[in-house]
């Protein structure tokens, strides 16, 4: 199950549900599995990162991975993606392509890290480049350039 927090300038959620899926899909995710996606701004964004990363600076996107399940149904919560609509709208501007596609792109970026990927060293990053790059191009999604850092 994937509960996503609206945000008003980004109105289609159904399109992260699905991207969501699809990363789980291309990372052989099986199980039930629960995760949040909520969309908000780059105040949450910038205070998150300084209280948990130690980052006094706004980003794009976190991921906060949990090893949770819930009592009833036994699936496994794996964690909260967090995406600021306003640097995604500036990123997707800069890189000349729609919201929608930015926002997706974060969405599988945010996803990845929760099953365990990083990209702290070249080897991990060329991975999780490579994986990103392969559930972009299933949803249709080929020309999203995954931005460098």
């Amino acid at each position: 199950m994937i509960c996503i927090e609206p945000h008003p300038d980004f109105p289609n959620i159904e399109i992260l549900e699905q991207t969501a899926d699809a990363a789980l899909e291309h990372e052989s995710v099986e199980a039930e599995v629960i995760l949040s996606i909520i969309l908000t701004d780059d105040g949450q964004l910038h205070e998150l990162n300084r209280d948990y990363l130690g980052i006094d600076a706004p980003t794009d996107v976190l991921s906060f991975p949990a090893s949770e399940s819930d009592p009833e149904t036994g699936a496994r919560y794996l964690g909260d993606v967090l995406i600021s609509i306003p640097r995604a709208a500036e990123q997707a501007r800069a890189a000349g392509h729609d919201l929608q596609g930015e926002v997706q792109l974060l969405v599988v970026h945010g996803v990845l890290h929760l099953l365990g990927h990083d990209h702290a060293e070249a080897e991990e990053k060329a991975r999780m480049w490579a994986a990103q790059a392969e559930v972009l191009e299933r949803l249709g999604l080929g020309h999203i350039k995954v931005r460098e850092e």
